[in-house]
């Protein structure tokens, strides 16, 4: 009976993806330019083979796109970032880590400052932007270090890099990985209908900092319980949505574990910021930050465990 129980919700979450997530408009799809360079570390998620084989995230996606009218261009180059190149997508999708206008970690191409530049006057201007975990370990504020320094979860404000002030928050270190709550703050927002009340798959959860104070949460980091003294803090945003001048931009903590982009509720949040992105669906993104986690800024400066 369990099992049989397990089957209708699964059924009921992919219905989720599949029909009331699906692009509003019948025409041309949209055009989603999805960058992983790893500047720094380079996560298993969109690591490709030896061969060049799609990673893991890239399989994923491609399959999400057919099924819901994206048109994914997937890329570790980021000498594609110029103004011409920009112009022609709808969205960005970032899984990225370190300064991309470095080599790095992974030798492919960087960003020039001008095309970093290009990218972020493009979201303020009207293109959507969407990012997964590792996406606010990059473009650090002058505060961040290598996590072992006391005092390292110091917020920037206005010193915080223009990326991190458009994404609208920033990495500051993660524990083992663990189990964790997450509270849905707005069950209205697209695709998170599927989030059930006790949702909290085994990931690598971001502890975070340099939230914007425009942010609309969507879920919260119910820290309760959780092991590693990083996480000795106030419930703070783990999802969320927000302006950055006429550009939407969401962003997850989640997406470390190849499991976690294979589990339906994970695929319609990410669905859902995605078609509000690229303005297939319109949500209310009032900002809610001081409502839902008043005390998200309150960070301990714990040494790493």
């Amino acid at each position: 009976m369990k099992s049989k129980i397990f089957a209708l919700g699964l059924l009921a979450v992919s219905l989720s993806v599949s029909s009331t997530l699906l692009a509003a408009d019948a025409g041309a799809p949209k055009k989603i330019l999805f960058f992983s360079k790893s500047a720094g570390f380079e996560h298993s998620s969109i690591r490709r083979g030896t061969n060049g084989e799609p990673s893991h995230a890239e399989k994923v996606l491609k399959e999400l796109g057919e099924k819901n009218h994206f048109d994914f261009t997937f890329t570790k180059d980021g000498s594609l970032f110029t103004p011409e190149n920009i112009a022609k997508y709808d969205a960005f999708f970032f899984y990225t880590t370190g300064d991309l206008t470095t080599p790095g970690t992974d030798h492919n191409p960087p960003m020039t400052k001008e095309g970093k530049a290009a990218f972020l006057e493009a979201i303020k201007n009207g293109k959507g932007f969407v990012a997964t975990h590792s996406a606010s370990d990059t473009f650090h504020s002058p505060n961040y270090n290598d996590g072992t320094i006391v005092g390292k979860y110091k917020n920037d404000g206005d010193k915080a890099d223009p990326y991190i002030k458009m994404l609208g928050g920033e990495f500051i270190i993660h524990g083992a990985q663990q189990k964790s709550h997450l509270v849905v703050a707005d069950p209205k927002f697209p695709g998170v209908s599927a989030v059930p009340a006790d949702f909290g798959p085994n990931e690598e959860w971001y502890s975070l900092k340099n939230f914007a104070p425009n942010l609309h949460v969507v879920l919260v980091q119910d820290t309760t319980g959780m092991k590693g003294n990083i996480y000795d803090r106030p419930p703070y945003p783990s999802t969320w949505a927000r302006m950055y001048g006429k550009g939407r931009v969401f962003y997850t903590n989640m997406g470390h574990r190849e499991d976690v982009w294979d589990n339906p509720v994970f695929q319609s949040v990410l669905i859902g910021g995605l078609n509000w992105a690229v303005h297939n669906v319109d949500a209310d993104v009032t900002p809610n930050i001081d409502q839902v986690a008043p005390k998200a800024g309150e960070t301990q400066n714990h040494p790493a465990p």
